[in-house]
């Protein structure tokens, strides 16, 4: 039989094994502790680790400036993806719908900016009242559509009172 002792010592070693991720403070303190040859190293073994890394960090060098001009790529892109939906099949709508949603979220968690967040989901909801999809009749595409609406909503309350008042024009329309 395994003593208590025993079974203790093989989990410490079970749980040394396992890599711990450090707290965002204890990266901080590292990373500027780092000379910037290294830094520079770091953040493109990042870029090579994930094909998300590398778009952020794209985002960040490249696109970060100019958010008006990203915003209308995002758009564009959005609109692309809207003129390759399926017509007839309401599977491969949903399918596509989530894809095109996926695409606009990744797009607006490298922006962090609720300003951006609430242009790209109205024009996301604006591009799906627009399209031939009878969303309104199927209870999925409904409740997808109307989630949308509350992640506007949310992001419309953290803003300026000015914009919020604009932004709240845009979304009376999008009411079904």
């Amino acid at each position: 039989m395994v003593s208590s002792d025993e079974l203790a010592k093989a989990k410490a070693k079970k749980s040394s094994l396992i890599m711990k991720a450090a707290s965002i403070q204890e990266l901080k303190q590292e990373l500027s502790e780092t000379s910037p040859a290294k830094l520079k190293q770091l953040c493109l073994h990042l870029a090579k680790f994930k094909k998300e890394n590398k778009e952020l960090l794209n985002y960040l060098l490249f696109e970060s400036h100019d958010e008006a001009s990203y915003i209308e790529q995002v758009n564009a892109e959005i609109d692309e993806g809207f003129t390759e939906l399926p017509k007839a099949n309401n599977y491969l709508n949903k399918k596509s719908l989530r894809k095109i949603l996926r695409i606009a979220n990744k797009h607006i968690k490298y922006m962090a900016s609720k300003q951006g967040e609430a242009m790209i989901l109205i024009h996301f909801c604006q591009a799906l009242k627009k399209s031939s999809i009878p969303f309104h009749k199927t209870t999925q595409l409904t409740n997808l559509y109307l989630q949308q609406i509350k992640k506007i909503k949310a992001a419309i309350a953290s803003l300026h009172e000015d914009l919020q008042y604009d932004f709240q024009q845009q979304l009376k329309d999008l009411a079904i």
